[in-house]
């Protein structure tokens, strides 16, 4: 038997750490990391590409129509709008770099300030509206995959294409003429912060949380429903797990659902950048304070920083969403991380 010395140790210790670092989950969040990086970078350049080549003058727009052009090209200049573009681009990427996304030219307010005070508003719907999505999907689409063809799957399959039929901006119109005007139960517009009590702040964001998870929840429960019966029906694995005598829903739940979890989780990433953006047009309609509607009056002024860093924001949200979802198959199924060599 051999014994460790001291100086041996510190050595297996790097070893195992060495080993950790390099490991194929690891490589693999590191390799979708790096790939990030410039693809934000791209669409930093695109959004303010697209702001540029919008018609208007955001200078004569603060100014108004009554400036006269020597203090329009005053305020051209202390906006910093008479630099060439790809100096201007320059400097708000290493402001953005360092915490700086510029000023705004509506209202003078830093708008890390005004990210700061709006993205929590937005953040809670956006948040809420996934777990709803999801807490009604996963069950409904379990039990009418439980019987095709019966009376509850029928139900879901009908009801589930006649809410993707409807818009969101109808769905979020129907939703205030039931709760708000007809039941009188919930406030129709307005935001109140958690600070001021939970039930409050529920009762402001139920209805705009509802018109973003509905469409949401249609649209995976009927995804995971068709997977679902795919998956009893062909799938060889299934076959033995009955032949083993397992019941109904053990099949389904433990060895049918895992393999559908991850068409599942594919849609999840791609509907993250929806849902965000979704956000826009709910929180015009029920007046929330968030991103959306910051990003909207920061659009119809063309306030130029304000609209370059929502846009931003709602594609990084969308790019590190996808990447999360990526690094979930690898955690999911063995043979996608070592398949990432």
């Amino acid at each position: 038997m051999t014994v460790e010395t001291v100086a041996e140790r510190p050595a297996r210790t790097r070893g195992a750490l060495g080993r950790a670092a390099a490991s194929p989950l690891a490589r693999l969040v590191a390799r979708r990391v790096l790939i990030a990086i410039p693809l934000l970078l791209a669409i930093s350049v695109l959004v303010f590409a697209l702001l540029e080549a919008m018609p208007g003058d955001p200078a004569r727009n603060q100014a108004g129509m009554d400036a006269s052009e020597e203090e329009v090209a005053a305020l051209r200049a202390q906006m910093g709008l008479d630099r060439p573009a790809v100096e201007r681009y320059l400097g708000w990427l290493l402001g953005a770099l360092g915490g700086d996304l510029g000023r705004s030219s509506v209202s003078g307010q830093t708008v890390s300030s005004m990210l700061a005070e709006r993205m929590p508003v937005t953040l809670e719907i956006v948040l809420l509206a996934f777990i709803v999505s999801l807490a009604v999907a996963l069950p409904v689409a379990l039990m009418a995959a439980r019987k095709p063809g019966g009376l509850f799957d029928r139900a879901v399959m009908v009801s589930s294409m006649t809410l993707l039929a409807i818009p969101n901006y109808v769905l979020a119109l129907l939703l205030v003429l039931v709760f708000a005007v007809l039941l009188r139960s919930l406030p129709a517009i307005g935001y109140v912060p958690l600070a001021d009590g939970l039930l409050p702040n529920l009762r402001s964001v139920t209805l705009p949380v509802l018109a973003l998870s509905i469409p949401l929840a249609c649209f995976y429960a009927r995804f995971l429903r068709g997977d679902l019966v795919e998956q009893i029906n062909t799938a060889d694995y299934v076959e033995t797990a009955r032949a083993k005598g397992l019941g109904p829903w053990r099949v389904l739940w433990v060895h049918a659902f895992r393999n559908s979890s991850f068409g599942l989780l594919t849609l999840v990433g791609l509907n993250i950048g929806v849902l965000v953006g979704g956000t826009v047009i709910i929180e015009q309609i029920f007046a929330m304070p968030g991103m959306g509607t910051m990003m909207l009056q920061g659009a119809m002024s063309r306030d130029v920083a304000v609209v370059q860093a929502c846009v931003f924001i709602f594609a990084a949200v969308a790019v590190f969403a996808n990447l999360f979802v990526d690094v979930m198959y690898a955690v999911l199924d063995p043979r996608i991380r070592y398949g990432s060599h």
